[in-house]
């Protein structure tokens, strides 16, 4: 597996990859909130490169809780591809490769996270600026979920805004008690490179179900 070392120096993007302005983003903030993010947050997030390639971010687990609810729920959204972590190890590596994906306008994204005594856990899913808030997270079988993003304390937010089940181009609305509630995905740039994702899962008559963090840097070519 790919070393999970966050070294002091800048990491840089591999030389063969074009890069392009991406505003995809951007578009879905005011330039008020635009303009609180770090420089290093907006830098990641309109960085667009071409068909098929990818950018790799290199971390580390720092923290995963779940409630008693909270791991039964996460063992059993396997059976729609696993979209939540299923583990509690921490200090384990963890990779997130995102690739773009020109036949949906999006990208894919796949998390592989160690686990101790078994093999990585992979997380796959795509994000695409469509649905009724202009950006949704594909997880499979036919599940997705809206999301809002927002500037929280100069940190990206994403929220969830509801879930559906895409059925060729008709989406349809999952009642309350079939999800997990809300989810919140954070991304906090830390300077010298280097950003907190933090993975929050509450319901809103269980309480906090799923908490994750993680260190990442990009990966260095």
């Amino acid at each position: 597996m790919t070393s999970a070392r966050l070294s002091g120096c800048n990491a840089s993007t591999h030389a063969h990859t074009r890069l392009r302005d991406d505003r995809r983003f951007r578009a879905l903030l005011s330039d008020e909130d635009w303009g609180r993010l770090p420089l290093a947050t907006w830098r990641r997030f309109s960085k667009r490169v071409a068909d098929g390639d990818s950018v790799v971010y290199v971390g580390v687990v720092e923290e995963i809780r779940f409630s008693a609810i909270g791991w039964w729920l996460a063992q059993a959204a396997r059976i729609i591809g696993g979209p939540l972590p299923t583990g509690r190890d921490t200090g384990v590596p963890m990779i997130v490769t995102v690739t773009e994906d020109a036949a949906t306008g999006g990208q894919t994204w796949t998390r592989i996270c160690a686990r101790k005594r078994r093999f990585p856990q992979v997380i796959h899913s795509a994000k695409r600026f469509d649905g009724p808030t202009g950006l949704e997270e594909y997880v499979g079988f036919g599940v997705s979920m809206a999301l809002r993003i927002a500037v929280e304390d100069q940190a990206l937010t994403f929220r969830s805004a509801g879930y559906g089940l895409q059925l060729g181009r008709l989406w349809i609305p999952l009642p309350p008690w079939l999800t997990p509630g809300d989810l919140t995905v954070t991304h906090r740039d830390l300077g010298e490179g280097a950003f907190r994702f933090t993975l929050d899962v509450i319901h809103p008559r269980y309480g906090a179900l799923i908490h994750q963090s993680a260190i990442f840097r990009e990966a260095v070519s």
